[in-house]
């Protein structure tokens, strides 16, 4: 019995240490004649969001290794604080103004929103 209270005791507090942000995941494909330093500015633009957005937490740009689908060649992560703040992102400001410079030489992209 007491085995059994002390795995629900540890399965209740693995449950409740899991991190209940969004984790916000593009791959995306760049069309054909973006430049470097096309590809460059979107990706410190993404990096400065969680200063224009509160709800954002991190950023992540740099791939270490990368198996997208053909011709994606990008991966870009963000953590959201929550469901709601992911939500909220859409249409924002912050959104409008990283769009402006993503969009014009994204080709294609793919999301995926990931959380406990």
């Amino acid at each position: 019995m007491k085995l059994i209270l002390f795995l629900l005791l540890c399965a209740a507090a693995a449950f409740a240490q899991a991190p209940t942000t969004v984790i916000h995941i593009i791959n995306i494909k760049w069309k054909a004649d973006a430049t470097p330093e096309q590809i460059k500015a979107v990706v410190d633009a993404v990096q400065q969001l969680p200063t224009r957005y509160p709800g954002i937490k991190r950023v992540w740009t740099k791939p270490l290794r990368y198996q997208g689908q053909e011709g994606f060649r990008q991966a870009i992560v963000m953590e959201f604080e929550s469901q709601e703040a992911l939500k909220k992102y859409e249409n924002s400001p912050a959104q409008k103004w990283w769009y402006d410079q993503y969009l014009p030489i994204r080709d294609d992209s793919r999301t995926d929103d990931i959380t406990n």
